[in-house]
């Protein structure tokens, strides 16, 4: 039996959540988030690595160290994800699916929030949806996953 491994990534400011701008990111905190995460990616048949970092090149790092024995990625690139070319060409780099995820909605926020860089390395995009977010990410890519298996 295939057992998909997830790579979920975490940017900056992320470790904040649950005490970060409860407005807009919620209560809840990103260990609650990866552990809800970890239960739903576990009864899809699913392993999930986690990596939180608030250091582009630290997240890199990890990225390409551990790219190779997994079958996909959900990234919360956070603040990231509107300028870093870098992290948009590792994940690129990895020949994996990626999903990429954001809490709120940045198009209903400050217009720099408007352009993803990263997401131009992404094959879905999940926003808006609160920490529920990454349920569904995990699932689009559990789909995108079986697909190409199937291909």
């Amino acid at each position: 039996m295939f057992v998909m491994r997830v790579l979920l990534i975490n940017g900056p400011n992320l470790n904040k959540l649950g005490t970060r701008k409860p407005e807009v990111y919620g209560t809840t905190t990103l260990e609650q988030v990866i552990l809800k995460v970890r239960n739903h990616a576990s009864a899809r048949g699913a392993t999930l690595v986690d990596f939180q970092s608030n250091h582009e090149g630290a997240i890199i790092d990890w990225l390409q160290e551990m790219a190779g024995g997994a079958d996909g990625i959900v990234i919360n690139p956070g603040g990231l994800a509107h300028y870093s070319v870098a992290l948009r060409d590792a994940l690129e780099d990895t020949n994996l699916p990626v999903v990429e995820i954001h809490i709120s909605d940045p198009a209903t926020r400050e217009d720099f929030r408007h352009r993803f860089v990263t997401a131009t390395a992404a094959a879905a995009t999940v926003t808006g949806k609160g920490w529920r977010g990454y349920l569904e990410a995990v699932d689009r890519l559990a789909e995108i996953v079986e697909r190409s298996r199937k291909q």
